[in-house]
C-alpha cells in the first residue's frame, strides 16, 4: 500500500525524537530521514523505525508541533545571504540558515521560508533590505521570532493568519529579523507547512473517528 504524506511525517517525528534522545547518531538520523521522504510504500517506512519506540506525537493524539528543534540546530550553513536586482530569489525547503543571513532586493523580490529550515546556531539574525521591492519571510508558528525592522515610505512588520497564536517552543532557535524597506515592504508571516496542516487534519479525523480522507479514493496529483 502506498504511504501518505502524513504517514511519512509520523515516521520523521519518531526519528527526530530518537536523535534528540540519543538513540540515533546524526549521520544515521539524516540517512533515515532522507529515506523516509523518498519512501513510497508502507513496506519502505516500517524498517526505518522498527528498532525505535513509537513517537508520542500524532499517533497518540498529542497536539504538538512536528518540529524537533534540537535536531534542527547545528551544522554547516548552506546559505548566508541572497540578492535580487530586477528579479527574485528564494530560500525554502530543507536548507541550513547561517548565524547571520543578509538579503537584499532592489526592484525585485525575495522569499525566505524557515518552516523546514535548519539553523547553524541557536541564535540567528536575518537582515532584510529592500528598495522599491518586497520580501516575504515565512516562519513556523512556534519559532521564537523578534521583528524590529524599519519601513520608510513602505512597511516592515509581522502578521499571522493562524486561528490562535501558539507560544514559542522553549527549545526553538531565536531568530531576530531586522533591516529596512524603502518604498517597498518586508512581511513576516507565521504559517504552518502543508505537512503540519495534514498532520493536524489527520489528528482531528482520528479524534472524531472519521476515516482517512484518502481511503478508497484516487490520490490527486
Amino acid at each position: 500500500m502506498r504511504a501518505s504524506d502524513a504517514e511519512r511525517e509520523r515516521v520523521a517525528e519518531t526519528l527526530r525524537e530518537a536523535v534528540a534522545e540519543g538513540r540515533l547518531e546524526m549521520d544515521e538520523f539524516e540517512q533515515r530521514l532522507d529515506a523516509t521522504f523518498k519512501a513510497r510504500t508502507h513496506g519502505e517506512l516500517v524498517p526505518l523505525v522498527r528498532d525505535l519506540p513509537a513517537s508520542g506525537g500524532p499517533v497518540a493524539g498529542r497536539k504538538a508541533s512536528s518540529a524537533n528543534w534540537p535536531a534542527r540546530i547545528g551544522g554547516a550553513p548552506t546559505s548566508s545571504g541572497a540578492f535580487a536586482f530586477w528579479g527574485g530569489f528564494s530560500r525554502k525547503g530543507r536548507w541550513t540558515v547561517g548565524p547571520r543571513f543578509t538579503a537584499f532586493a532592489m526592484w525585485g523580490g525575495g522569499e525566505i521560508d524557515l518552516r523546514e529550515a535548519h539553523f547553524a546556531e541557536r541564535d540567528v539574525v536575518i537582515r532584510c533590505f529592500t528598495i522599491m521591492g518586497g520580501m516575504q519571510v515565512t516562519v513556523p508558528p512556534d519559532l521564537n521570532v523578534q521583528v524590529n525592522g524599519l519601513g520608510i515610505m513602505g512597511g516592515f512588520g509581522e502578521h499571522s493568519k493562524l486561528d490562535e497564536e501558539p507560544e514559542p517552543a522553549p527549545d526553538a532557535p531565536r531568530v531576530r529579523i531586522t533591516g529596512f524597506a524603502l518604498m517597498g515592504g518586508v512581511g513576516v508571516e507565521r504559517k504552518r507547512s502543508k505537512a503540519e496542516k495534514r498532520r493536524l487534519q489527520e489528528e482531528e479525523r482520528q479524534r472524531l473517528g472519521k476515516p482517512d480522507a484518502g481511503d478508497g479514493r484516487k490520490e490527486l496529483g
